[in-house]
């Protein structure tokens, strides 16, 4: 995969679920027998993924232990440490000069399946900057956790972006996956913490700049609350999603 980074955003402390897991970091929280930041690890091992960087912030000891040089899950892993969180774009910044052409950003605490390969090769024979993995939640099994709805049209190209509305609402949600071409590193530019959702994304298509919604034929299971984690428990034990 000439030419592309890929940065897992693990720095996120999940204060909403810690009455379920205890004071765990949220991406080492099990679900089928394992961590959800093992399962995203391999998940992208699979896809041919090599090297990939990973932000941490609260427990970030817990998790360079579980994940050390990430030889035994078949990647090279760098660790980039944040002493204040910078959010999910301002997380780019410290990639420095290592994003120089596309950036594949996945969030390491959400526990999602689909074709990284397609969605690589979706954002490939599009011209737009940006592809965003969406899912149909009355499709795509998931947990109803509340995230960025997006209204697609002509094209699969992207009309509308709002963070935090119900999952149930209808049309599509933001699955926390995403494909950016180095032209949208000006947008995470500053100094405090910038969100992809709340920040980039809107103002992104303020400005006109176009943006792709890549439908994914998957699931994707947030784990934000301990209620939300039971769920998806619930699926995995009822066999209603698929690891493979």
């Amino acid at each position: 995969m000439d030419g592309l980074t890929v940065l897992v955003l693990a720095a996120g402390a999940g204060s909403r679920l810690a009455p379920a897991v205890g004071p765990r970091p949220k991406p080492l929280v099990e679900i089928a027998g394992a961590p959800v930041l093992v399962h995203n690890l391999r998940w992208l091992a699979a896809a041919g993924v090599r090297h990939v960087w990973i932000n941490l912030h609260y427990g970030a000891a817990l998790i360079r232990e579980a994940i050390g040089d990430g030889s035994a899950l078949g990647l090279e892993v760098s660790y980039l440490f944040e002493p204040a969180l910078l959010g999910t774009a301002g997380a780019t910044r410290n990639l420095d000069g290592a994003w120089r052409d596309q950036l594949l950003v996945v969030y390491g605490d959400n526990f999602a399946r689909f074709s990284v390969t397609d969605l690589l090769a979706f954002h490939r024979h599009h011209p737009d900057p940006v592809s965003i993995a969406v899912f149909d939640p009355r499709r795509c099994a998931n947990t109803g956790i509340a995230g960025g709805r997006i209204t697609l049209g002509r094209g699969s190209r992207v009309k509308s972006f709002t963070e935090g509305t119900p999952a149930a609402g209808g049309g599509m949600v933001n699955a926390g996956v995403y494909v950016l071409d180095a032209f949208i590193r000006a947008a995470t530019a500053g100094d405090g913490p910038l969100d992809f959702g709340r920040d980039v994304f809107p103002a992104l298509l303020a400005a006109g700049v176009p943006m792709r919604g890549y439908e994914i034929d998957g699931f994707c299971l947030g784990l934000d609350t301990p209620a939300s984690y039971g769920r998806a428990l619930e699926m995995v034990d009822r066999g209603e999603v698929v690891l493979a």
